[in-house]
């Protein structure tokens, strides 16, 4: 897990600094991508994954090793076509991993964050899962534990493979000629990430172009219909911890209402988006029909509220870095915590850009809660080793929290915002 945490620590400041970039490209072409809270949104989703990954919080079914201990026919030699198999084979998994969650109702909320986002860029690309507990992906590694791939050359290609997936989420590159035919290009994703009816579910694949060819699920970008993002049950907020239980909650109201038994266990496997039909009547879900006439979700955004958004996740991001950092020296007692108060902070400030009335009271008990962490323990888990007065200024952040919690949250809430997770 420290290798992992290492690679983050390469990988975070580059999407971060690659996502800085594309904005700058698009403001500089008159095509701006980004929206402030949309990619705020997107950011901290990305963080919420890495914290839940770190942690190690999956209930694994089958594993890769059980499998490669009782199925392996042989084992490849060590070498680059030992690799170039694994990669394939990793490949092959994740197609098949990636049209399972397009295809099932209770695995579709293991990957509903990643479509959640109304626009298409860069940082979209890192709204990645925290609902994915229960660990099948072994199972789509058959092939590769036949031939004998070892555990430990899947662990190196498994985070390079996800790394590779990062580029193609971009307006900003036209179709590239002939590598269609081989690759997935940006081209072919947003073609997957839209909900115009002659797209949805296509272009499941992940780096190979191959598999949506031969399994019937390719759709080439068409010059006369223009990509529209989304979800067509829309997530309706900016906080990435609700996106990623929303339609979990909608499945357990579901199973609870429904009248029959079979209706009540069956919902969990059935095709994406299925209801039994006593409940669709009785308990409408809004979702969009027309995908070229609907409001992209928007809440207000004084430059105040933006610029605090910003600071908390840069504040956010940097307290992650540095628990990657010190992530063997922490203990399971200490990344727990810092993951608590990170876990806390990115849904309260989220919260706050979505006008929830109990932001308010969120950021103030965070702040209040980490202020009396820093005087108990005398500091924030060692930081003080690497940065002189790091306490005082950790104090003085959640201070601010504390401050802004009660200006912005009570102040948004004497506007008498809508709430954010009602029908329109």
């Amino acid at each position: 897990m420290q290798t992992y945490a290492n690679a983050l620590l390469i990988a975070i400041p580059l999407f971060s600094l690659l996502v800085l970039i594309e904005a700058i490209y698009g403001a500089y072409r008159g095509k701006n991508t980004l929206n402030s809270f949309d990619t705020i949104s997107s950011l901290s989703s990305g963080l919420t994954n890495v914290i839940k990954d770190s942690l190690g919080l999956v209930l694994i079914i089958i594993s890769y090793p059980y499998l490669l201990k009782h199925l392996a026919l042989f084992h490849l030699e060590s070498g680059w076509l030992l690799y170039a198999v694994a990669f394939v084979a990793v490949d092959f998994a994740g197609y098949w991993s990636h049209r399972l969650n397009h295809s099932v109702n209770y695995f579709w909320n293991h990957h509903v964050i990643h479509h959640s986002s109304e626009e298409f860029n860069l940082a979209c690309a890192l709204r990645q899962s925290i609902s994915n507990v229960i660990g099948v992906y072994a199972i789509f590694l058959l092939p590769a534990a036949l031939l004998g791939v070892p555990r430990e050359v899947i662990n190196v290609i498994a985070p390079v493979h996800l790394f590779l997936q990062f580029w193609y989420h971009t307006q900003h590159l036209p179709k590239l000629g002939w590598l269609e035919q081989v690759i997935i290009t940006p081209s072919q994703h947003r073609v997957h990430h839209a909900i115009n009816p002659e797209y949805l579910d296509k272009n499941l694949g992940q780096i190979f172009t191959w598999w949506d060819r031969m399994f019937g699920t390719f759709q080439e970008e068409l010059d006369d219909v223009p990509p529209v993002y989304g979800v067509t049950r829309p997530a309706r907020t900016w906080n990435p911890i609700k996106i990623n239980f929303q339609h979990l909650w909608l499945l357990m109201q579901d199973a609870w209402r429904a009248k029959s038994w079979r209706d009540k266990l069956r919902l969990w496997f059935m095709p994406t988006g299925w209801r039994p039909a006593d409940v669709e009547a009785e308990y409408p879900v809004f979702k969009i029909d027309d995908p070229y006439n609907f409001e992209k979700y928007r809440t207000p955004s004084p430059p105040a509220l933006v610029a605090w958004s910003w600071f908390q996740l840069f504040v956010l991001l940097a307290m992650l870095l540095y628990m990657l950092y010190s992530f063997s020296d922490l203990g399971r007692q200490g990344l727990l915590l810092n993951s608590f108060f990170l876990m806390l902070g990115t849904y309260g400030f989220t919260s706050l850009m979505d006008g929830d009335r109990s932001a308010g009271w969120i950021e103030g008990l965070r702040g209040l809660g980490g202020i009396v962490y820093v005087l108990y323990a005398g500091g924030w888990f060692g930081a003080e080793a690497y940065l002189p007065g790091a306490s005082l200024w950790i104090g003085l952040y959640f201070a601010a929290t504390l401050v802004g919690g009660i200006y912005f949250g009570f102040g948004l809430a004497r506007r008498r915002l809508p709430d954010v997770l009602a029908t329109p």
